[in-house]
């Protein structure tokens, strides 16, 4: 598996094709991917020096390494050596070659079934090679331009097309032509050469007509050095890799199908820092892999184009998880891979510790960014994933996964586009999660919104013995007895306090991160809505989150400072764990816990003393906890929870434009900036537990977690 580097290129006046990156960073960071322990040479670490999850895709693509910019002139096309093949030998006709078969012409040779081009040159081949080989091979300044006009060629002992030197190749497709390369069924591992259309220099393909690549021994398409694919209609089915380009791997235009049984996009460039990275900027591109959909050594950008990816047989075909209360840990554990390429850049199968490949959508070392275009992923394993950073600025994204739905170890942010996790067992997870804008929703077995795992330590932490994921857990866990992990019984405690609440049951606070500062997030989680290891903080946008049923999770999960000054909040799930804003907030919220659960379709309503209408939810499950905050409440007044009446206009996650209590039924009655009974407040003291001892002083809620 090898990732690849985007980039641009416009053609010039004097048909010089420059192919041009946005720039990024490219760095390969050790730590978990999601999944557990894994691999990870130092320049990756490396790469990531100076990478953050705020940069755009012109900033990323611009600390890359530049594309080669290839000399697309078709001014010789017409009076181009024609090369016919015929079986088992070949017709070479030209300008200067005369007419030639089975000897030497100028620019090429015919040696039987192979015929090898020697120089530089447009040629234009045609025809069949029942069981032979094209081959370049030449050092000679200058461009070979092919243009396969109605090729098909098959090898049984190597490749089809063997480019095994030149200063760059174009392979054009000819206007409504149909052509096959289907090379052999294994080779040696000291082979050069190992898939069906092989480069050992820069490789762009342009065109109009049609590819077919069989890969039989190992990958469809690779280039030893950068790979751009610009237009034409290219289906690859390879046993190993798909397509591959070493140094990036660059997708502009074209409709491109892939079949792997390892990863579909590759680059793989684990010796230079800017390189190995994959570019999307547009396009159609289908990728069905056994392994990753897309997996770069430093980054992946896409700014344009669709892009559909299943990895692993999708998300269905993941490993069942148990939903007992604190089973997610043993299967984090069990979820653990490990990757790599060898050292001399040949293909290495990417295995977890039981042998089969990771399956990740779309992976890469140092930064995903997704700026555009549509994307769409079904994975067994994580959607996207990366050992650093993921950005999300822009596009139409949909996600479903096995494992999580967006995986970054150092940091996650999304401020802008439309993000859809379909399906996953942790929506979003990372050790500093920043939603700033764009629309985002996630549907989730287990946590919602996770912040959690080492952060920015796995960013310069090089060892291959990192731990499982379940080290990006939360640390501890009840059974569904009761238990914590030690196999002991927390301090039960009774009642949080009032105001200040105080966490009980003494969770570590550590230094991951969930900030909102803009755009929507809606959460439908199992597991916890909203959970941070460390600290949250909500100063603008909107947050829904229909959390779980179960008693054991909670709407909302922070194990330290919880502050809101603006935004909208609502957070609504089972009473078993209620956490609340802290005090410290300088916008007014308020939390309720109800004497007994309402059924999933109830509206719930939050009005003023005074009659006024502050907000209205319909209920999408069963809930008996409330949070909310707007600017709207005050702090210190009175609120009525209110149950029935109508609700009117748009729902966000079943938050209402509107709603009329009229008729309803009144639940209870809170005050706001005080702590739900039986509830938590985020850090913070002041507030005495029901059996008389400080908040946070480990009798002041449930048992935690």
């Amino acid at each position: 598996m090898r990732p690849r580097k985007p980039l641009v290129f416009p053609l010039l006046a004097g048909g010089v094709l420059t192919v041009g990156l946005l720039a990024g960073c490219a760095t390969t960071v050790a730590g978990g991917t999601g999944t557990g322990t894994e691999t990870v040479d130092s320049s990756a670490s490396a790469a990531a020096a100076g990478t953050d999850a705020t940069q755009s895709a012109a900033t990323v693509l611009a600390a890359n390494a530049d594309v080669h910019s290839f000399t697309d002139d078709s001014s010789d096309d017409a009076s181009a050596t024609a090369i016919a093949l015929d079986g088992d030998t070949a017709t070479v006709t030209g300008a200067s070659a005369g007419a030639s078969t089975g000897a030497s012409a100028t620019g090429v040779t015919v040696d039987g079934s192979t015929v090898t081009i020697t120089e530089a040159g447009t040629y234009r081949v045609s025809g069949t090679l029942d069981d032979g080989q094209l081959v370049v091979n030449t050092t000679a300044d200058g461009t070979v331009r092919l243009v396969l006009d109605g090729v098909s060629i098959s090898s049984s002992a190597a490749s089809a097309l063997d480019v095994q030197a030149a200063s760059e190749v174009v392979l054009v497709l000819a206007d409504g032509s149909q052509n096959s390369l289907s090379d052999t069924s294994s080779y040696a591992d000291t082979a050069d050469a190992n898939a069906a259309l092989y480069s050992a220099t820069d490789l762009l393909i342009t065109g109009t007509g049609a590819l077919d690549v069989h890969g039989n021994g190992n990958d469809g398409i690779t280039s030893k050095d950068g790979l751009v694919v610009d237009s034409g209609t290219i289906t690859v089915d390879a046993v190993d890799d798909g397509i591959r380009g070493k140094d990036y791997l660059v997708i502009d235009g074209g409709t491109i199908s892939v079949t792997a049984g390892g990863d579909g996009l590759t680059s793989d460039n684990d010796e230079d820092t800017t390189k190995g990275f994959i570019a999307v900027t547009g396009g159609t591109v289908t990728v069905s892999a056994a392994d990753d959909g897309a997996q770069a050594q430093t980054d992946v950008v896409v700014t344009g184009g669709t892009l559909d990816v299943t990895a692993g047989g999708g998300a269905s075909a993941a490993p069942a998880r148990s939903t007992a209360q604190g089973a997610g840990f043993a299967d984090d554990a069990a979820s653990s891979d490990t990757s790599s390429a060898d050292s001399d850049g040949s293909d290495t199968t990417s295995s977890d510790t039981t042998g089969s490949g990771t399956s990740k959508g779309i992976a890469s070392e140092v930064i995903t960014v997704i700026e555009g275009g549509t994307v769409t992923v079904d994975a067994a394993d994580d959607a996207l994933n990366s050992t650093s950073y993921v950005h999300l600025a822009d596009g139409d994204i949909v996600l479903s996964a096995g494992d999580d739905g967006v995986h970054a170890d150092v940091a996650l942010v999304i401020d802008g586009g439309t993000t859809d996790v379909a399906t996953s067992y942790e929506g979003l997870e990372s050790a500093d999660i920043t939603v700033a804008g764009g629309d985002t929703t996630v549907t989730s077995s287990d946590d919602g919104v996770n912040a959690a795992g080492d952060g920015a330590a796995a960013a310069v932490d090089t060892s291959a013995d990192d731990t499982a994921e379940d080290t990006t857990e939360d640390t501890t866990d009840d059974s569904a007895d009761g238990t914590d992990s030690t196999g002991t019984t927390p301090d039960a405690g009774g009642p949080a306090g009032g105001a200040g609440g105080g966490m009980g049951g003494g969770d570590t606070v550590g230094s991951q991160t969930v900030t909102v500062s803009g755009g929507t997030l809606v959460i439908d989680s199992g597991g916890d809505g909203l959970d941070s290891n460390g600290t949250a903080g909500i100063t603008g946008g909107t947050v829904v989150v229909n959390g779980p049923t179960d008693g054991g999770n909670g709407a909302l999960d922070v194990n330290g400072d919880f502050t809101i000054s603006g935004g909208v909040l609502l957070a609504a799930g089972s009473s078993g764990m209620v956490v609340s804003p802290s005090t410290a907030s300088s916008q007014g919220w308020l939390s309720a816990t109800l004497d007994q659960a309402v059924d999933a379709g109830t509206i719930v309503h939050v009005v003023a003393d005074d009659g006024t209408e502050v907000a209205a939810f319909q209920s999408s499950k069963t809930i008996q906890s409330v949070v909310y905050s707007s600017a709207a409440v005050s702090s210190g007044a009175t609120y009525s929870i209110v149950t029935g009446g109508t609700v009117s206009g748009d729902l966000t996650g079943g938050l209402a434009a509107s709603g009329d209590s009229s008729g309803g039924t009144l639940v209870t009655t809170v005050t706001a900036d005080e702590a739900a009974a039986g509830g938590m407040g985020a850090m913070g003291g002041g507030g005495t537990a029901g059996g008389g001892a400080p908040a946070g002083a480990g009798t002041g809620g449930p048992p935690q977690r």
